[in-house]
């Protein structure tokens, strides 16, 4: 693994070379998908993002956990936790294996009659 992290700025960078809006609207483009995905996570709905991944939250239930120094039993209260479930596609991508994606349809096939 490289170590390297991806952060928010270049990712707006990335959004401003590759479509063309201005930086300060990539930034916006940016924060606004990523505010939608959060709130959306937060009201307790799944995020599905074909060829990419879902994302869900998941309730996790109140269990005894111990203390490793002293043994002594500690009650975990419950929570919630974010869990990410990638791809197939990004799977295959990640491994380096070939990732076989439909073609998009092409103008004059039968997929347009």
């Amino acid at each position: 693994m490289s170590g390297e992290t991806i952060t928010r700025s270049q990712l707006s960078e990335a959004v401003y070379q590759e479509v063309g809006l201005s930086r300060n609207e990539s930034a916006d483009l940016l924060e606004s998908v990523l505010n939608k995905i959060s709130n959306t996570l937060a009201s307790g709905e799944s995020v599905k993002i074909s060829s990419f991944g879902s994302f869900s939250v998941r309730s996790k239930g109140q269990r005894i956990g111990r203390n490793p120094k002293t043994g002594e039993e500690v009650p975990i209260l419950p929570r919630k936790v974010l869990v990410f479930r990638p791809s197939q596609v990004l799977k295959s991508k990640i491994s380096g294996l070939p990732v076989e994606q439909p073609s998009p349809p092409t103008f004059g096939s039968s997929e347009f009659d």
